[in-house]
């Protein structure tokens, strides 16, 4: 304990950088967060499904081109119907990425492994250039 007290500030530096090193791994475990051009990448390439999970009107306002709107409280009973392929890449949406985090864990644990965040959600989308439907 003394050896602690004396040295406080390596202790500090010690834990701070460990906590830097499980970070990414962390992070990982949730799903970590796509940019919108990694979105596009796996949109053209592996055929990923996009799934917003915001409510029907901020859908309506504006989304991703082929998304599905399922609203993040009807997501574990109604994802299973939208996506057969459990395989396939899943890209979930909201309008600023907080939901779509706790959508993807919902995902992860219906067994859609590759389920992904968009990072930034619409907005990031949108500062990308990239296209938004209007309903």
């Amino acid at each position: 304990m003394k050896f602690i007290l004396d040295n406080w500030m390596i202790m500090s530096v010690a834990l701070a950088s460990a906590g830097m090193l499980f970070w990414p791994i962390l992070k990982g475990a949730t799903g970590g967060s796509l940019t919108a051009e990694a979105a596009v990448q796996l949109i053209n390439r592996e055929k990923a499904v996009v799934i917003d999970v915001c409510e029907p009107n901020e859908f309506a306002a504006g989304h991703v081109g082929g998304a599905k709107n399922i609203p993040l409280s009807q997501l574990e009973q109604k994802l299973p119907a939208a996506v057969k392929n459990k395989a396939l890449p899943v890209i979930l949406v909201c309008k600023s990425g907080a939901r779509s985090g706790r959508a993807v864990s919902i995902a992860k644990k219906l067994g859609y492994e590759q389920a992904q965040s968009l990072g930034g959600g619409m907005g990031a989308w949108t500062k990308a250039n990239l296209p938004v439907e209007k309903a």
